[in-house]
């Protein structure tokens, strides 16, 4: 068989990324290995322009988007897996090629569900999350380590970052008995970071800002109750319009705000929030329903007030901060999704 007759018998084909090359695997329609080849990374678009229009499958990493919006350029269905979905198809020892084969043979299951392509704008959004959420837990870890220090010398401090912030400059000035000049030139230092970490910060929140202002998705977001800037803005980079989901429900067990269910014998084991999904967009999630909960007084105007003042009596406040972050998960989807504003003063029509 010629190299043009195999390449237009070519059904799926399974590519394993790598820094420099990648390794491809290409299946008939019945499964058999038509094409196996090592490539450099700057070959694959000449080595894929030319094959007629195929499934192509990769798994979810590190420069998969950038490279799937190449291909899919090209009129290929291209479809991402997480690493977890390839692993049992796995035969024999690892090696690129075995992985390639198993990423073809597992994104041709009809009822595995890929990744959605990423936008280089939802990538850009992502990105300045990502930087924020580290340079929030170094500015944690420094204000640990102050509270740390001033401890070890007898010196509490009460909790939250306002109470530090207002007693350092007296503790510094003041309690030189119990604090060296060393400790004190060190804590002084800590402090210069803490104020060069805020500023970075903010400029990074105010970036995220003027984005979600650009964006109709995120303007629609930020009217739903307990979902700001922050919150909308990662919703929108995480899963763009949302159409990678049939219903509310999905994209709540997707972000890991159902039970864990580990049920057999016909008899249905309900657990603890089974925390899938991204970690980062469900903290937000719960964030926004906890800030609610602080203010029961303003619960009556939305629709599901009522529901939440009849749960505060039968369910323990963390359990209902679960609870409610479930639902405003599914609301902030049907707004996305749908592309309608959210309407407090009616029942939110959430699948």
């Amino acid at each position: 068989m010629s190299h043009q007759t195999t390449t237009e018998a070519i059904a799926t084909i399974g590519i394993d990324l790598g820094k420099n090359t990648f390794h491809l695997i290409g299946m008939d329609a019945r499964g058999k290995i038509l094409l196996r080849r090592k490539i450099a990374r700057g070959q694959l678009q000449s080595c894929l322009a030319n094959v007629p229009v195929c499934l192509i499958g990769m798994e979810a990493c590190a420069g998969a988007h950038h490279v799937g919006r190449q291909l899919a350029a090209f009129g290929h269905d291209v479809r991402l897996l997480p690493a977890q979905y390839v692993k049992p198809f796995l035969k024999g020892h690892k090696n690129d090629y075995r992985d390639a084969e198993a990423i073809a043979e597992a994104v041709q299951r009809p009822t595995m569900r890929p990744v959605p392509l990423k936008s280089a704008e939802q990538l850009d959004l992502q990105a300045l999350h990502r930087v924020r959420r580290r340079r929030i837990g170094q500015r944690t870890a420094v204000i640990n380590q102050i509270r740390a220090f001033l401890l070890e010398c007898g010196l509490p401090v009460r909790q939250g970052l306002a109470g530090l912030r207002e007693a350092l400059p007296t503790l510094l000035s003041q309690r030189t008995d119990v604090l060296s000049p060393r400790m004190i030139h060190l804590i002084e230092d800590l402090s210069d970071d803490w104020r060069q970490l805020d500023e970075r910060i903010e400029t990074l929140t105010r970036d995220i800002t003027a984005l979600a202002r650009e964006d109709a998705g995120c303007r629609r977001l930020m009217d739903v109750p307990g979902v700001g800037v922050i919150t909308a803005s990662a919703m929108v980079a995480a899963i763009g319009t949302g159409a990678a989901f049939s219903k509310g429900r999905d994209f709540a067990a997707w972000l890991g705000l159902v039970p864990k269910q580990i049920s057999t014998g016909n008899r249905t084991i309900l657990g603890g929030l089974s925390k899938r999904g991204n970690r980062y967009l469900r903290t937000l999630f719960v964030g926004g329903a906890q800030a609610i909960l602080q203010h029961p007084q303003n619960w009556q105007r939305h629709r599901f007030g009522h529901w939440l003042t009849a749960a505060l009596t039968r369910l323990h406040r963390n359990v209902l901060a679960a609870a409610l972050a479930n639902k405003l998960a599914r609301i902030a989807w049907s707004v996305l999704y749908r592309e309608r504003g959210y309407d407090a003063g009616i029942a939110a029509q959430v699948p």
